[in-house]
């Protein structure tokens, strides 16, 4: 199958690194001069820079025989353009745009694109359901869409935290670990995973405890 990613921030980037271990043929597009030159190295051939809302970008990627196209840039407006001119003028069997302001979800559909995928609905749906650690089920208040964010914090050697385990930690009210990047490594923090030096950790919190979260971690030992 042959998938054009356009936009290598966070998302684009494992989501391309996951299709291509998955043995699919993937084109990871990206308009960022900067993005670009620091991920050809992991990408090679695979990432092309250039702005992928333009017909002749498109075009020059292939997107003619593209069976699937994800536009996951960080603006709305910019993933349902690609995401059009896919569908209208490569007549791309199957367009995703990502969302980020959950409001969109409804219009994206009536405009032409096939699916859509908003991390923020997708979050407070889970924290609905209540998120499990091992065998224990933690109970977490809902965060609405308007009100939450994902956080990334850099841990010091020098902080308290370093050589914690994420179960000795007591977290506001409307904070939580969702995961961990250690090197090359995501890892999901359970009960008894232990902080280590220069982890960089990503949070899911409500506006109103973000600085006390990163107050947290910036307190040393």
């Amino acid at each position: 199958m042959y998938i054009i990613v356009v936009g290598a921030g966070k998302v684009g980037f494992y989501l391309a690194k996951f299709l291509l271990t998955e043995g699919h043929e993937v084109l990871l597009i990206e308009k960022d001069k900067g993005k670009v030159s620091a991920m050809a190295p992991v990408f090679g051939e695979s990432l092309m820079e250039g702005d992928g809302s333009r017909v002749n970008v498109l075009r020059a990627g292939g997107a003619s025989r593209a069976d699937v196209l994800v536009a996951v840039t960080g603006a709305d407006e910019n993933n349902l353009v690609i995401c059009q001119v896919a569908k209208s003028v490569f007549k791309c069997p199957r367009t995703i745009a990502r969302v980020n302001d959950p409001r969109n979800e409804v219009l994206f559909p009536t405009l032409g694109v096939d699916a859509t995928v908003s991390a923020t609905r997708l979050i407070d749906s889970l924290i609905e359901e209540q998120v499990k650690a091992d065998d224990m089920v933690i109970p977490l208040v809902t965060l609405r869409a308007g009100n939450l964010e994902i956080i990334e914090m850099d841990l010091s050697h020098v902080s308290w935290i370093m050589g914690k385990k994420v179960g000795d930690i007591h977290l506001p009210e409307g904070a939580i670990f969702i995961s961990i990047i250690r090197g090359e490594e995501v890892v999901v923090p359970k009960v008894d995973t232990e902080f280590n030096s220069g982890d960089k950790v990503l949070a899911l919190v409500k506006k109103e405890v973000e600085q006390t979260l990163r107050e947290m971690f910036m307190v040393s030992r």
